[in-house]
């Protein structure tokens, strides 16, 4: 009993910092917004003013050198390629930040309509790339399968990426721990799904890491049940991903792994009229 209650006077503590790390990632990616605003907009502005300049050089190519007017071609596609690197990687970084503050901000237990695919997507890059940020050296190949010409489906996003994100940082530990004691010739591979098969939104998450016994198998949704190292698992991720999942989308989530191959989670979620 003493122990327990000092798990949770621990997960209260952690609590308490996840929130108050909340308020400032919102205040940060606040800030951020209308910098990244200004970039994308004075991107598409420098390539209006790209195609007049290419339409008063056409008018008047006969007047230059076949040589000066090849590289001036050059360098303006190269121009036009660089603006649209801008706009697109910027639009990215604005995606991720509405969805953080999507999270932040958003009603307990709302249903929106969202873009699955886009959610999904953004949650698992932002995973992999904080754990590419935590693990320098170290790298996954993520295949993903995503259903073309998806509508927009009532779900509560602020959770369900919450649970996506969870998942996904699951599985970029289970292929890390497994690269350690494997040989040269293991790939770290995570493969995501997300596909509408008789009315129900079905997302997939497949890796191929170290895979589960028997005890962690029966003991998975269990709180504070981890086999993270101290410091790194509250032993409350998957709990919580089953609460989202079941209770507030009134869908399941399955999983089949096996040990030493690696595990699948899937989440079915009943599409809302």
């Amino acid at each position: 009993m003493e122990q327990t209650i000092e798990q949770l006077q621990e997960q209260l503590k952690k609590q308490e910092k996840l929130a108050s790390l909340g308020l400032l990632s919102a205040g940060i990616a606040h800030e951020i917004q209308n910098p990244l605003n200004f970039v994308i907009n004075f991107s598409k502005m420098s390539d209006k003013l790209l195609k007049d300049l290419t339409e008063i050089v056409e008018d008047n190519e006969d007047k230059l050198p076949e040589a000066d007017r090849e590289d001036l071609e050059d360098i303006v596609a190269d121009l036009k390629e660089n603006m649209a690197k801008i706009v697109e990687h910027g639009e990215r970084a604005i995606s991720i930040i509405q969805g953080i503050l999507l999270v932040s901000r958003g009603k307990e237990g709302q249903f929106l309509p969202t873009d699955i695919v886009k959610l999904v997507k953004e949650y698992v890059w932002l995973s992999y790339h904080a754990m590419r940020a935590n693990h320098k050296g170290f790298n996954i190949s993520i295949h993903e399968q995503y259903q073309e010409g998806l509508p927009p489906i009532m779900v509560i996003p602020q959770d369900l990426s919450r649970a996506v994100l969870n998942l996904m940082n699951n599985a970029c530990y289970a292929v890390r721990k497994k690269s350690q004691t494997a040989g040269e010739d293991y790939k770290p591979e995570v493969i995501i799904s997300v596909e509408v098969r008789d009315e129900q939104l079905i997302i997939t998450l497949k890796d191929n890491g170290e895979g589960m016994n028997d005890e962690v198998k029966q003991r998975l949704f269990e709180n504070f049940f981890t086999t993270k190292p101290a410091g790194q698992g509250t032993g409350l991720g998957m709990g919580i991903i089953r609460n989202i999942i079941e209770e507030r989308h009134g869908g399941k989530l399955t999983f089949e792994s096996t040990e030493g191959q690696g595990t699948s989670f899937t989440i079915t979620i009943p599409i809302r009229k």
